[in-house]
C-alpha cells in the first residue's frame, strides 16, 4: 500500500460524510486487510457517531466480503465506546392501511316489537367498502348482524331492492345516528348480561357502547295530543299495539263482557270495556315502557320529519312528551289508550282462534 492509496481511501470516507448514498468504495477495496482495518479505525475515532452512516453503508451486501467485515467490526468498536446509531423507523407497509370510518348509514321506521335495521357503510382498512347490516332492538339489543365486503354498484342495487320490498320507511341519515344506535344496543346487552349474535364479532371494533342519549326537550301540546291516537291509523305504525300475550287475559274479559247475555245498555258495556283497557294500562306501561314508547316516537317524529310530514311527526312528539312525563297520568293518554285497545282487540282474535298467536307477537325477534 502507498501512501497515495491511503489518502485516496481517506477522502473518499470523509466525502461521504455528508451523503453516506454517495460513497466510492473503490479506493477502500484496494486496501489489504491491515491496511483497511486502521482506515476505518481512525475514521471513527475521527468522527464518532457522525462516522456510523457510512460505515453501515459500507456493511451493505452489494459490496467486497472482506469490506463489509471491515466495516461492521468499525461499527462494533464505536457500540462498545458507547456509541449506537439511532433506530432506524419501521418500514413502511406496501399498502398503507387506514382507519377504517363510517361513510354512509341507512335506518329504517321502528316495527311494533321495537326493531329496525340498521346499515353502515365503512370505507375499508384498504380503499374498499365494507357494509354492515343489523337488526336492532330497544329491549334486548342486536338481533341479527350480517354483511361484508361490498363494491358500489351492488351498493346501490341493494339499496334500490330494499326500497322497493320494505314495508317500513328506509331513509339515509348521518352515520353518527346510526353509529349511535348501535353503541346504545351494546349498552343494552351490558345491562342485560348478554351478548350480540356471533356474526357481530367482525363489526365489534368498529362501534363502542354508549348510553342512551336524553330525550329532547318536547312539548304535550293539547290539541296534538288529542289527536295522538290517529297516529295508529298511519301505514308505518300498523304494527304497533300491546303485545296480544300480554293481555291474553284481559281480552277474554273483554269478550265476555261483549257476550253478556244480561241485559244491559250500551253505556254500561263501554264503561265495562273502558274499565279493563285502563287496567290493561296501568298494568303495561311501567316508568319503563313509558320510556322506551316514549323513544319510538321520537324516532318516529325524525321519520316523518325527514320523508316530508311534519304535521304527524309533530303529533308523535307530542305524545313522546305526554308519555315522558310522569307527572301525568298515562290512562288518560288517547295514543296509550288506543296501543291498548288494539292490543285487546287482536288478543281476541286469537282467543277466537282466528289468528295464529305467534303471527301478532310483539316479542323481539319473533
Amino acid at each position: 500500500m502507498t501512501d497515495p492509496d491511503a489518502t485516496a481511501a481517506r477522502s473518499a470516507l470523509d466525502a461521504a460524510l455528508s451523503d453516506p448514498a454517495r460513497l466510492d468504495a473503490a479506493p477502500l477495496t484496494a486496501l489489504p486487510p491491515t491496511a483497511l482495518d486502521d482506515i476505518l479505525r481512525a475514521f471513527a475515532d475521527a468522527h464518532g457517531a457522525a462516522a456510523l452512516p457510512v460505515l453501515e453503508a459500507l456493511a451493505a451486501p452489494r459490496l467486497d466480503r472482506a469490506l463489509r467485515r471491515a466495516a461492521r467490526l468499525a461499527v462494533y468498536r464505536l457500540a462498545q465506546r458507547g456509541v449506537a446509531a439511532p433506530a432506524r423507523p419501521p418500514a413502511r407497509p406496501v399498502v398503507e392501511r387506514r382507519a377504517e370510518s363510517a361513510a354512509r348509514a341507512w335506518l329504517s321506521g321502528i316495527d311494533g316489537s321495537g326493531s329496525r335495521a340498521v346499515w353502515v357503510l365503512f370505507d375499508g382498512a384498504l380503499g374498499g367498502l365494507a357494509l354492515c347490516s343489523l337488526i336492532v332492538n330497544d329491549e334486548v339489543g342486536i338481533l341479527d348482524a350480517a354483511g361484508g365486503e361490498i363494491g358500489k354498484k351492488r351498493l346501490e342495487t341493494e339499496l334500490a331492492a330494499l326500497r322497493a320490498s320494505q314495508k317500513l320507511p328506509w331513509l339515509e341519515v348521518e352515520p353518527a345516528r346510526a353509529v349511535a344506535l348501535v353503541g346504545e344496543a351494546l349498552t343494552l346487552h351490558r345491562t342485560l348480561g348478554t351478548a350480540p349474535p356471533a356474526a357481530f364479532a367482525r363489526w365489534d371494533r368498529l362501534f363502542a357502547a354508549t348510553p342512551p342519549s336524553p330525550l329532547p326537550a318536547l312539548t304535550a301540546d293539547p290539541a296534538l295530543l288529542e289527536q295522538s291516537a290517529s297516529l295508529l291509523e298511519l301505514p308505518e305504525l300498523a304494527g304497533w299495539f300491546l303485545d296480544p300475550e300480554s293481555v291474553q287475559s284481559d281480552s277474554v274479559d273483554l269478550l265476555q263482557a261483549r257476550e253478556s247475555k244480561l241485559v244491559v245498555s250500551d253505556q254500561i258495556k263501554s264503561e265495562r270495556e273502558d274499565a279493563i283497557v285502563t287496567r290493561v294500562v296501568e298494568r303495561e306501561l311501567t316508568p319503563a315502557a313509558r320510556t322506551r314508547w316514549a323513544r319510538r316516537l321520537v324516532e318516529m317524529a325524525f321519520v316523518f320529519r325527514a320523508t316530508g310530514r311534519p304535521e304527524p311527526a309533530s303529533v308523535a312528539e307530542a305524545a313522546a312528551a305526554a308519555l315522558a312525563d310522569e307527572q301525568r297520568a298515562v290512562t288518560l293518554q288517547p295514543f296509550v289508550r288506543s296501543l291498548a285497545r288494539r292490543g285487546l282487540e287482536i288478543a281476541s282474535e286469537v282467543a277466537l282462534g282466528r289468528i295464529p298467536a305467534a303471527e301478532v307477537s310483539r316479542k323481539p325477534g319473533a
